[in-house]
């Protein structure tokens, strides 16, 4: 027999509806040589503090630091009753190997590999390593399945980071709660997150707007505007010079641009923009995703990938021409993919980027929630974009004298749409959050061309810098960090794609941080405990650095023990 082990319930039932073991039992499927059971996420836990020694069970400074040795675990008493299932499934005589079938990522190893030492079996295990719950992919995935030794460096990284997260936690949770007498969460990636944000609030206070004029000279259609002009008697002097004057053309100057379509998503740019479209926040986004990966209609939501696979083009290619059809905002639209641009096997580690399955293709949007047609929408949108042909436009700049001073006008003329028009089909029937580009077609013009006009004074202020929503801090988490990092660091910036959502609840949870509107913004509490805490512990970039390294040790490339000595 072989014993295959999920991650969560609804995955059992679909693997296990593929591979024939449809009898169900008390806690896991049955049939065709397989037993299928699941964990109920993390099924097995690091103990807390008290189980290593009764005083810890008090938060005394004289205790700390805590550093366990060895390490002990616990099964939450939940989760216990799931657990003996899965224990006493390993040690049956008539299972003979074992299927570690938990999601294809550096969590879902950690959570198999602690329930399989922790039920002390050594029986051999193989890896099934998916990206999609679709039938096909399911048999496939059966039909490669490699020793998990292979991931034996996925599970020190994830390992190292379960660790890691323990002692900073808790050793500095307990170390400034004493110090300030009242509970301070610290974490080893919320604390700097919680930082970017106060930081951010400070700018924006500290900030004071300053007032400033331009001059604009007009003649029918053509407008044209001065430089910034710091106080209103120069503005208004210029004003009078330039009314009933003549403004002389100097220069014309015009520029080809292209504008490449986006890459596919991957799930921080999803996240991000669900935020800026449609005001998902970043966990509503991803639970979304899983919802419909678990329906079989999206590829594995925590990628950090935003590319295809080489040997996906043909995959792509229908893909692309079955949804012209489906979707209603690409009725009519006139489409010759070029799928090469999406496919590169180099950067897609150990998932490719987020894509709609041809399980969609079949279902449509028949029985999904308003939230998951719009998250689909917007999936399948990004993947005609990104084969669509590029968006190009010509700029024109002109330059004209008046009153001895100079003007500037700018234009802009569509050539060809490209990308862009899905795009923005897309948006107006998703009515979504955009800005519409306002395209300013300037007449013709010549150098030496003369024309008389009339003048105006504008007043303006100086804008503050903007308060971090979702999708900006998204951006920040994944580029923290980066200046000080080697150009080629595999993974920059604070968290994981799969982590950095639950981050953000978590700070809002604990009133740290509050949403206003689409703005997160410090609360008090937040605010007084980013500005106690010692660098090590808010600097964005020793995170990130922590978080690069972690995808080394993952690749085989660093070493657990030297990593988990400097945390």
């Amino acid at each position: 027999m072989n014993l295959v082990i999920a991650e969560k319930p609804s995955v059992a039932r679909s693997i296990a509806a593929v591979i024939g073991a449809t009898e169900k039992q008390n806690g896991y499927w049955q049939g065709g040589g397989y037993l299928v059971s699941w964990c109920i996420g993390h099924l097995v836990s690091f103990a807390e503090a008290g189980q290593y020694d009764e005083k810890y069970c008090k938060w005394k400074y004289e205790d700390l630091p805590i550093l366990p040795q060895p390490w002990q675990f616990i099964v939450p008493d939940e989760k216990k009753q799931q657990f003996e299932i899965v224990r006493s499934l390993l040690n049956r005589p008539d299972v003979d190997s074992v299927t570690a079938a938990t999601d294809a990522g550096r969590e879902g190893e950690l959570i198999f590999r602690f329930v399989y030492q922790m039920a002390g079996c050594t029986k051999p295990v193989k890896r099934l390593w998916i990206s999609s719950m679709e039938d096909a992919a399911i048999r496939e995935g059966f039909a490669n399945l490699r020793p998990d030794s292979d991931y034996d460096a996925l599970y020190q990284s994830a390992l190292c980071r379960a660790k890691a997260d323990w002692l900073v936690g808790i050793n500095a949770t307990r170390l400034f709660s004493v110090l300030y007498h009242k509970t301070l969460t610290v974490g080893r990636v919320q604390t700097p997150t919680l930082k970017m944000l106060v930081d951010r609030d400070a700018k924006i206070l500290r900030f004071q707007k300053e007032k400033y004029y331009t001059v604009g000279i007009q003649s029918g259609s053509l407008k044209a505007g001065s430089g910034r002009i710091s106080d209103a008697e120069t503005a208004n002097f210029l004003k009078e010079k330039c009314t009933g004057a003549v403004a002389v053309c100097t220069s014309v100057k015009r520029e080809k641009k292209t504008e490449q379509p986006p890459k596919l998503y991957d799930l921080t740019t999803l996240q991000r923009e669900a935020n800026r479209l449609f005001g998902f926040t970043a966990k509503q986004t991803l639970d979304y995703a899983q919802q419909l990966y678990e329906k079989k209609l999206l590829t594995y939501p925590r990628t950090d990938s935003q590319y295809l696979t080489e040997d996906m083009g043909q995959t792509a290619q229908h893909l692309a021409s079955d949804l012209l059809g489906l979707l209603p905002f690409a009725q009519g639209l006139d489409l010759t993919p070029e799928v090469g641009r999406i496919l590169n096997s180099k950067k897609v580690s150990d998932h490719h980027a987020i894509i709609p399955t041809s399980e969609f293709v079949k279902q449509g949007f028949t029985g999904l929630a308003e939230s998951e047609c719009m998250l689909m929408n917007l999936v399948c949108s990004k993947l005609l974009c990104a084969i669509a042909a590029p968006h190009e436009y010509e700029t024109v700049t002109a330059v004209f004298s008046c009153a001895g001073n100079g003007f500037t006008a700018k234009g802009k003329t569509v050539l060809v749409p490209g990308w862009k028009e899905i795009d923005q089909r897309f948006r107006s029937t998703m009515k979504a959050d955009t800005e519409e580009e306002v395209l300013n077609t300037l007449p013709e013009l010549a150098e030496g061309q003369s024309f008389s006009v009339t003048a105006n004074v504008s007043e303006h202020f100086t804008s503050p810098p903007k308060a971090y929503t979702e999708d900006t801090l998204l951006s920040a988490m994944e580029r923290a960090g980066a200046e000080d990092m080697p150009e080629n660091a595999e993974r920059k910036g604070l968290g994981t794609p799969a982590t950095r959502a639950a981050i953000l609840e978590k700070l809002v949870q604990m009133g740290f941080v509050q949403r206003k509107g689409k703005q997160l913004v410090p609360t008090k509490d937040g605010i007084n405990l980013a500005v106690v805490l010692p660098e090590s512990l808010t600097s964005p970039a020793l995170t990130a650095e922590w978080e690069n390294r972690l995808t080394e040790i993952a690749k085989g490339n660093a070493d657990p023990d030297e990593f988990m000595a400097e945390i």
